[in-house]
């Protein structure tokens, strides 16, 4: 994330380091949403004056609280599988000090959730009042988030302490009863697996980063995430259900001989067992399943591997047609215009050219220039244009020493063009009312007396626009050239908003007119 900068920043000079964390921050998501710098300034504000405690949705603790939150819950849905099916009550005091801490965490995050502003479902604002937010999550989210934040680790502690320390028989057999019933028990906490969804989306939302790239790497890594727990946790029931039945004779594990075998080795031949069951390649190993639990388990697995496969299969074909549309539109548009030259029976030669130039016009993306320039504003337009263009005006006499407003109002009238190596751009004494810039490529000027080369930052055909005359010379393109052009209606519409400029080339082109009579 970016840090607050320029009139953001001095909103927050007089609150503390904690409180500043708490303000949206100046990035390119605020930014999309607020509209302006000022604005997001003027929300640093509203929630200051608010006077509550309240984490805005685009603050920079919004996000470190995110990622971490991420991060413990990915570990707890590796980890709480793991201890049940494997570790048989020896997690060690690490495990159980990671549990406890987990347990504590998310117990934390639901009271925080009470205090998390949402962004509304338009996405114009972040929702900051108290009672609103209370009412949204109390409405939603609450109840699971409240399951799958049930303390069971302190319970598993708790009980782990009175085995240890009872030497009675009777009431040890008892706690082991206990303790394997709170064990399966544990197994609620899985349900943070749609807490972990529910970050994925808010990371999407509050992304600093707004680029479709780093949006499909997002769900790229979210998709793959769901799919190795999904395959994590049938390794891990594999093995769970016969550890359940004790082991019975005709089970896989004993067939296996893996009553002794380390977690490792147990836990790969789960994750085989289900991987192969799930890809539909084998019941993972020689038998096929002896009685009615592990028959249910392969079949629980098979359904399971379909809907992995179609998920996956459906979310790759979503991703790839939403990757560069504007290839795609080409494409299509190419194999359109294809279909037209061949039932019109253009030349091969002619088709080759047509081909050519839309390939030097658009370079291998579709778009529509003039809908583009329409849907911005006039002052992102002229700054477009101001880039693009500005150095290609200053090198013509008639407008080196012109006012800004002037030069501003002639860009906005400039047209793109595109010619192609060979083009005749214009030809001597054919009437004319255009003058061209070229941007990039090569053109020859010929008069009947000598041939001239331009480039990069020349033009040609000043004295058309002005008197809308005859063209002196004939210009053929020797590269593809890149060229925007000024026609003589777009000048004579903009003269008319500046008199004074006007009357000035009006005389230049009197003397011009005066010296050729001489």
């Amino acid at each position: 994330m970016e840090n607050l900068k320029g009139p953001v920043a001095g909103s927050t000079t007089a609150t503390c380091g904690w409180r500043a964390m708490l303000l949206p921050q100046l990035n390119r998501q605020s930014l999309y949403v607020y509209g302006s710098e000022m604005a997001v300034e003027q929300e640093c504000i509203r929630q200051l004056q608010s006077g509550v405690f309240v984490i805005h949705p685009f603050s920079l603790m919004r996000s470190y609280y995110i990622m971490c939150m991420m991060a413990i819950t990915f570990l707890n849905l590796i980890g709480i599988p793991m201890e049940i099916a494997f570790l048989d009550g020896h997690s060690g005091l690490a495990w159980e000090g990671f549990n406890v801490f987990s347990d504590t965490l998310f117990l934390i995050d639901v009271a925080l959730n009470f205090r998390m502003g949402i962004i509304a479902e338009d996405g114009e604002e972040a929702i900051l009042d108290i009672k609103r937010i209370r009412v949204s999550y109390l409405r939603t989210w609450f109840i699971p988030d409240v399951i799958a934040a049930f303390p069971i680790g302190y319970i598993l502690l708790f009980a782990d302490l009175q085995y240890h320390n009872n030497d009675n028989p009777s009431k040890t057999n008892k706690m082991m009863r206990i303790l394997m019933f709170v064990r399966i028990l544990s197994l609620i906490r899985l349900a943070r697996v749609s807490r972990l969804v529910r970050f994925f989306n808010e990371v999407e939302k509050v992304s600093n980063a707004n680029l479709e790239v780093v949006r499909l790497f997002f769900r790229i890594l979210s998709l793959f995430m769901m799919i190795f727990l999904l395959c994590h946790w049938n390794g891990c029931i594999q093995y769970f259900v016969p550890m359940l039945e004790e082991f019975p004779t005709d089970c896989w594990v004993r067939k296996e001989n893996l009553m002794n075998a380390t977690v490792i080795v147990k836990y790969s031949w789960g994750v085989f067992r289900a991987l192969s069951q799930m890809i539909a390649l084998s019941y993972g190993s020689m038998d096929a399943p002896t009685n009615y639990v592990e028959m249910w388990i392969v079949m629980v697995s098979m359904v399971s591997g379909c809907l992995m496969y179609t998920v996956l299969v459906a979310n790759a074909t979503t991703m790839i047609a939403n990757i560069d549309p504007a290839a795609k539109e080409y494409k299509s548009k190419m194999s359109r215009l294809e279909h037209y030259m061949g039932f019109m029976k253009l030349p091969p030669e002619l088709q080759l050219r047509i081909t050519n130039y839309y390939q030097a016009r658009y370079g291998g993306k579709w778009f529509q220039e003039k809908d583009v320039m329409h849907t911005v504003s006039s002052a992102l337009k002229e700054q477009i244009l101001m880039v693009m263009c500005s150095r290609l005006l200053r090198k013509v006499p008639m407008f080196q020493t012109r006012d800004e407003n002037f030069i501003n109002a002639v860009l906005l009238k400039l047209d793109y063009e595109v010619f192609l190596e060979g083009d005749a751009i214009v030809r001597q004494n054919v009437p004319g009312d255009r003058m061209f810039f070229i941007d990039h490529g090569q053109v020859v000027m010929e008069t009947d007396s000598c041939e001239r080369e331009l480039c990069d930052g020349d033009f040609f055909g000043e004295t058309c626009v002005l008197t809308k005359g005859k063209h002196l010379a004939t210009v053929k393109a020797l590269t593809d050239c890149q060229c925007f052009s000024l026609s003589w209606d777009d000048f004579q519409e903009v003269l008319e908003g500046f008199p004074d400029v006007k009357k000035d080339l009006e005389k230049v082109v009197q003397v011009n007119a005066d010296d050729a009579l001489v």
